[in-house]
Formats: structure tokens, sequence, C-alpha cells
């Protein structure tokens, strides 16, 4: 394992295979440099286990430094540590490829984003809307693509004429795409859709139904991505996230023999935005129940956009019933809609989608599924420039055990 500078940022790189280990990750706790990733990250009682089993003659990596030393803990303190995997970089060069990555993740940091959004159904149509109201900030312009020209005139028109009187540029404009552009900006979101249940189905989870006709359409836009060597934020918002996130990534690294080579999109790269909601539904059902009301302040959501979903009504006063229960509530929630005779894609398409990625955008903690040891899993979460950092907490075995569950899961989808 090597070790490097830029500044006071620290960066330890090492090759790793590509199909459990992301490409560039913020380091949070020493024994992430140790072991192949995985769920165990998410619980910081698991990485002091980690920790504790390395003796400090197992721990030499430097010739006068070594991993136990407190200059480690220091960095991981500020934030000022970060991890590169060398499959991901080229032999010679990766210490320029590095430095010009930092450099340029300052300078996008700086600069408002564009966005392109692939379908404008309910969802696309949903996200677009709320981007254009609430992204004034952090959005220079949004492009949009649909396979009807017609839909495209009617949001690119109606869109354009939304704005605060007298003050006519604090909206992002709105732009209509060829296809072929869509890649041409710094975050996608893929919100097409085929094989959505009708209202009558009586299914409590009815994403499983669209993996496998959404997956056929995400390969290839994840293939174009590969092409254009697009290096933003791929947001997968169509259902089933999980699963569609992790084709995105199989899809795109892969050669003409069906190999991995690493050419494509990284693993952090690519978030699944559909934990937010799932959050939401529980913060409601907390709100109206006061047996639930530590949610409200001490909850977490994990885990995927479905029947795997794990609530945990607090972390420092689990409560395992109950907080099952809330998970139920939760998954359940769009059967409510449905029963009332709408499609549940509002809140969706609101909570999971726009507001997480603005929050992503403005590097602050939201929801949503990244990968983790192969898999995209749903946690709490941020970007900044040492890269992505997911919450490790201190979990209750009761509650891990849920976690691996739901891990297991979305392990099994093929």
């Amino acid at each position: 394992m090597e070790y490097f500078e830029i500044g006071e940022h620290g960066f330890f790189a090492e090759r790793k295979g590509l199909e459990k280990t992301k490409a560039f990750f913020s380091v949070t706790h020493e024994a992430m440099l140790y072991e192949t990733e995985g769920l165990y990250w998410l619980d910081k009682n698991k990485l002091d286990e980690v920790y504790s089993r390395y003796t400090m003659n197992k721990l030499k990596i430097l010739k006068n430094k070594d991993w136990g030393m407190e200059w480690i803990k220091e960095k991981i303190r500020k934030n000022l540590l970060s991890f590169v995997n060398l499959s991901y970089q080229s032999k010679e060069k990766w210490h320029e490829e590095i430095k010009q990555s930092m450099a340029d993740a300052v300078e996008n940091s700086l600069k408002k984003k564009k966005i392109s959004i692939l379908a404008l159904g309910d969802v696309g149509g949903t996200v677009l809307t709320a981007l254009k109201l609430l992204g004034g900030d952090i959005i220079e312009e949004i492009g949009i693509w649909d396979i009807s020209p017609s839909t495209c005139k009617r949001w690119e028109y109606e869109m354009n004429q939304t704005a605060y009187p007298w003050e006519y540029d604090v909206l992002p404009d709105v732009k209509i795409l060829k296809e072929e552009e869509l890649f041409d900006c710094d975050v996608f979101i893929f919100c097409a859709s085929k094989g959505i249940p009708p209202l009558s189905t009586t299914e409590t989870d009815v994403r499983m139904a669209q993996f496998h006709a959404n997956r056929e359409i995400i390969r290839k836009y994840a293939k174009m991505a590969r092409q254009d060597s697009f290096r933003g934020l791929f947001a997968v918002v169509s259902d089933p996230v999980d699963p569609l996130c992790k084709e995105v990534f199989l899809a795109s690294n892969e050669r003409e023999d069906g190999q991995l080579d690493g050419r494509g999109l990284r693993p952090e790269q690519i978030q699944g935005y559909g934990l937010g909601v799932m959050n939401s539904r529980a913060a409601y059902y907390a709100k109206k129940d006061d047996r639930y009301a530590q949610f409200l302040t001490e909850g977490r959501a994990f885990g995927p956009h479905g029947n795997d979903l794990v609530i945990a009504d607090s972390i420092e006063n689990y409560n395992d019933s109950l907080s099952k229960a809330l998970t139920k509530l939760a998954v359940e929630a769009n059967l409510k809609t449905r029963e009332a005779g709408f499609k549940p894609y509002i809140a969706p398409a609101l909570s999971s989608a726009a507001i997480s990625i603005l929050l992503t955008l403005r590097g602050q903690w939201h929801y949503s599924s990244n990968f983790l040891g192969g898999i995209f899993m749903g946690c709490k979460n941020r970007t900044g420039i040492a890269g992505l950092e997911m919450e490790s907490l201190a979990l209750p075995e009761s509650l891990y055990k849920r976690l691996e569950k739901a891990y297991r899961g979305l392990e099994q989808i093929q």
C-alpha cells in the first residue's frame, strides 16, 4: 500500500478488486484501510472489532510510520484522508490523475451544475418541477429528453414560463436535448420506466416486478455513459433503484467479452434515490403516533426501497418490535395511495429524488443507495472533496441482523 499527500490531504492507494471496492472514498475509520469493504462499514462496533484484531506488527505500511499512530486518527478527525483503488487508475500516472481529480472536485464544488433528466412521465415531470423551483442555488440548467417530442415541448414551454416577477434568472432554465446530448452534464437522472403495475394490484412491493423491464433500458444508458466517458453523477430514480444501480455499474464497466475493465462509471458515481421517501413515510407515521415519536430525533432508515427496508426507531434506544411495526407502515404506505385511486409517485419523486439529489449536490447528509462491497445499499451519506462518506454508528446487534438480511437479499438479486 502506498501513501502520498496533496497539501494536508492524505491518500492511501492500493490495487483492489473492481467488484467489491469503490474507486475513491473518504476514510472515516482506520479499519477501512485493512479489509474489503462490506456491510460492517455501517457499524462502528464492527469496525472497532476489525481494528482491534490487528497487532502493531501487522500495521506497518511505511518505513517510518504505522497505522496505529495518531497522525492517521488526526486526518480522519479532520476529514482529510481518502482511499484510492488503483484498479481504476492508469499504472504510471495515477498520482497525476488524483491531483487532477482533486483539483476538478474543488472547482466543481464552486460552480452550479448542469442536470439532464431522461423521461418526463409522472415521476420525471415531478422531479423536473421540484428541481426547477428548489435548485436555483446549485443548478445552472436542466436538460430534458423524452421519447415523445411533444412531451419535451410541453415541459420546456411550461417550465420556462415559471419565474419570479422581475427576477427572471433566479430559477434554472430548461432546455430540450437530443438523446446523444444527455451526458453533457454534471448529473444524469434516470426516470424511465416500463411495466408499472396497475392501480388494482394488491402487491405490497411492486418494484421488483419492474426490474427486468427497466434493466434493459438502463443498460443502454449505462453504456452510453461509458462511451461518453461520463464523470458526473448517474442518479437512478426508477424502481427498483438498488439492483438497477448495480446493473448500471456492471453494464458501464463491461468490455465486449463481458469482463469488467474499470473503464466505465466508477461505483461512487452511481447513486439510487429511493430511500428518502421511506424515511419520510416513517416520519409521517411517527408524527401521528407517540409510540414512534423518538424516530423523529433518533431514527434512521437503511436498505432498499421495498420489502427489505429497515427502519430503526432509535439507534441508542432501539426497540426492535416498534421498529419493525414502523417499518411495516412505511413499506405499505404506497398501498394507501393506491387504495385512494392514485399512483404513489409524488412523495417518492420529491423526497427520494429531487430533495435528496439537491442535498447530494450541496454536499449535505441525505439518504441514497451507494456501492458497498458489491451491492448498492441505502443509508445516510454525503459526498465531499474527500469522497463518499457513509454514516457509521454503533448499532445494536438486533438491528445489525436486520441489515444483514436486507444486504443478503440484495446480493441474491440477479
